[in-house]
């Protein structure tokens, strides 16, 4: 499967884009790195939320491939959180987990699947979010702490 997954990649004509990469297993991020590499991506890596947040603000990426359960911050508030930036608001978020997708409270992640995912179906969902063929809903931030704008209303009776 793994050599039918790399004749693909290298057969599909792939721009090099950036793929930030979190999961504190460091054998699924090495695998998942090196599946997406050999498709041509760029990737970053990510041990948990709070560090993937900080890298994507640094180098914006394309897509986010999360894992679910990690420690320090989890792939679901890292999601919520990364949907309060509004530079980092639309980039389009995988989430894994060996867990079902939770069914209560918004979903801020563009794609659920479960692990153990196949690698040809998590490439597809990369390759279709890439492509632009799939769009995340447009979410509303839903944010305590969302940070307070630069820009105040003007009075309407300020101006002639």
């Amino acid at each position: 499967m793994v050599v039918a997954l790399l004749a693909r990649c290298r057969n599909a004509r792939h721009a090099m884009l950036t793929v930030l990469l979190v999961d504190d297993d460091l054998e699924n991020r090495w695998a998942l790195q090196l599946a997406l590499e050999s498709c041509g991506h760029h990737v970053l890596l990510a041990e948990n939320g709070r560090d993937a947040l900080q890298k994507a603000a640094r180098e914006i990426p394309r897509l986010i491939i999360t894992d679910w359960q990690m420690p320090e911050m989890d792939g679901a508030e890292m999601c919520r959180r990364l949907r309060c930036q509004p530079a980092l608001a639309n980039i389009p978020v995988v989430l894994l987990s060996a867990l079902q997708e939770p069914e209560i409270g918004p979903r801020y992640w563009s794609a659920f699947l479960r692990k153990p995912a196949s690698l040809n179906i998590l490439m597809h969902t990369v390759d279709l979010f890439l492509a632009g063929r799939l769009t995340s809903a447009k979410l509303a931030p839903n944010c305590e702490e969302a940070r307070p704008s630069r820009w105040r209303p003007v009075d309407s009776r300020c101006w002639p």
